[in-house]
């Protein structure tokens, strides 16, 4: 039997949205305060899946200068229409929500290039979707009822768009309010079908951790009025013990194959030693069937599963990503992100200064600020992984590190970074836990070239190093640091929405610097548990 494995993306790949166009099906994720943003995927079958770009990859799209850990572009919506792509998302500039903007791209083709963002003038709230029905485009979103409601309070409305020029016309249409969703906590992420005889508004409720569930209304007419299904909510976890195989299940989105089958994608979480999460919130599906004019989510067994009987589709298998990037190819491979947008007239980083390596540039920006530091780095996606870079780095003055790094947040990270201090060169790991730093462990590395290598084994880490001499070779491996604890640096102490990242980066610690670190290559391998 053909299986559909879950997650379908593992890692830091929250808030999915999907659409098919005629046998190709392609998927889109969140991405926060990361660069490029947006990721694309696609797939034949729904089982196998590979990212073909990125929506927002040019900072004219995505100005995400100065922009907090959390913050940034917010669940998207992929929509397609007569020929064109849309992308339609939230770009959260503040803890307040109070500076959102809400605009859309396009694209002929979905690996791009993406348009200019077009602007949704008057568009409270977070969350917009695109729905089209016949030649009418319709913007939905939720909104807080006045601005000083509380955080979980907020409606679902509707609009009606004028699709070339993003301008809001006719009457808003309040589709929910809190009434209507008996007292449900943050009322977000809505998405309309239209199936058979009923319009179908799916929307996300009771916040994106453990209390997380999809709801389903219906209606005749697209404006309403919607009645809830008396079974809601149709699909949650809430009701299993935090540290259940698979926990956080919502924010769905629905999609129908061309043989008449149907399917959701959603995101969830995998807890690692209790109610912790380092990977952050992963895309998932499920089967959905249809019963008495209402959907029903995993009908035998109501439970999100690691496996599903796989769709009736032609088996279509991709490339496998490779373990091991050698930075022998002129752009960075798709699966590798940057924290905020760069400065493309000084860009913290070059794959062409030293052909065959990746350069990293010790700018003054750090980890630690809300800035575009000299990193890059790729989603940790399994629960247990083995993680290392090659690197040459020769500090010149006091303040420039360069190393390996477990980042969470500008908050929450793990570095495992050479420099000097007082003239003698050492290896050290710093550990950030909010926004407070301490050297763990330290030791004298004389070695220009060095391999750093981090093993984790559920919630604790190892940190090794194999110093290379003049000659090329690489000595034995020495401990650093062995049996870190890492869950201070989770998903539910940071606070955060992202998971965790994996990479390279340097730094001259706020002062001016001509210096740099080259990567030779970095490797990702997931341990099977």
């Amino acid at each position: 039997m053909n299986l559909l494995r879950n997650p379908l993306l593992p890692g830091f790949y929250p808030d999915p949205s999907i659409c098919r166009v005629g046998e190709d099906y392609y998927l889109v994720t969140s991405t926060f305060e990361y660069f490029p943003g947006v990721p694309i995927f696609h797939s034949r079958d729904l089982v196998h899946w590979h990212q073909i770009g990125h929506c927002l990859t040019r900072p004219s799209q995505l100005p995400l200068y100065g922009t907090l850990p959390s913050k940034g572009i917010y669940a998207p919506t992929l929509r397609y229409h007569q020929g064109t792509f849309y992308m339609i998302t939230t770009l959260v500039r503040d803890e307040q929500y109070d500076h959102n903007v809400n605009f859309y791209v396009t694209a002929k083709d979905p690996a791009g290039p993406w348009s200019e963002p077009v602007v949704v003038e008057g568009a409270d709230g977070i969350d917009p979707t695109l729905f089209f029905d016949g030649d009418q485009a319709y913007y939905l979103g939720n909104m807080r009822p006045d601005p000083d409601s509380a955080g979980g309070s907020r409606y679902i409305w509707l609009q009606t768009l004028d699709i070339s020029t993003g301008k809001l016309t006719g009457e808003r249409r309040i589709l929910l309010t809190d009434g209507a969703l008996y007292h449900a906590h943050a009322p977000e992420g809505p998405h309309l079908y239209h199936v058979g005889e009923y319009y179908y508004l799916l929307i996300a409720e009771g916040g994106t951790s453990k209390d997380h569930a999809v709801t389903v209304f219906r209606s005749r007419c697209v404006t309403g009025p919607y009645e809830g299904n008396p079974r809601n909510p149709v699909f949650t976890h809430r009701n299993l013990s935090r540290n259940s195989a698979i926990n956080s299940t919502g924010h769905a989105d629905l999609v129908e194959t061309q043989n008449g089958e149907w399917w959701a994608v959603m995101l969830a979480s995998r807890p690692d030693g209790g109610n912790y999460r380092c990977l952050g919130r992963e895309t998932y599906a499920l089967p959905v069937i249809w019963e008495e004019d209402w959907p029903v989510f995993s009908p035998d067994t109501g439970r999100m599963e690691f496996t599903f009987p796989a769709p009736q589709l032609p088996s279509q298998r991709w490339p496998a990503q490779q373990s091991c990037e050698h930075f022998d190819m002129p752009q960075l491979p798709l699966s590798f992100s940057l924290v905020r947008t760069p400065d493309l007239e000084n860009p913290p980083y070059s794959l062409t200064a030293h052909p065959g390596y990746l350069r990293l540039y010790t700018r003054p920006q750090m980890l630690t600020e809300c800035s575009c530091p000299a990193f890059v780095g790729r989603r940790q996606q399994h629960l247990s992984f083995v993680a290392s870079a090659r690197m040459h780095f020769s500090p010149k003055r006091p303040g420039e590190w360069a190393g390996i790094v477990m980042l969470m947040s500008a908050g929450y990270q793990l570095r495992m970074e050479r420099g000097l201090i007082e003239n003698r060169p050492v290896l050290r790991l710093v550990s950030c836990i909010a926004g407070k730093e301490q050297v763990e462990a330290l030791l004298d590395c004389p070695a220009q070239a060095l391999v750093l290598k981090m093993e984790s084994v559920e919630q604790c880490c190892t940190f090794t190093v194999a110093q290379i001499d003049s000659s090329g070779f690489a000595g034995s491996w020495q401990i650093l640091a062995q049996q870190v604890d890492l869950l201070p640096y989770s998903t539910l102490e940071a606070n955060r929405f992202t998971g965790t990242f994996l990479g390279m980066y340097a730094t001259s610690s706020g002062q001016p610097s001509d210096n740099f670190a080259d990567f030779d290559w970095f490797s990702y391998q997931g341990i099977d548990q």
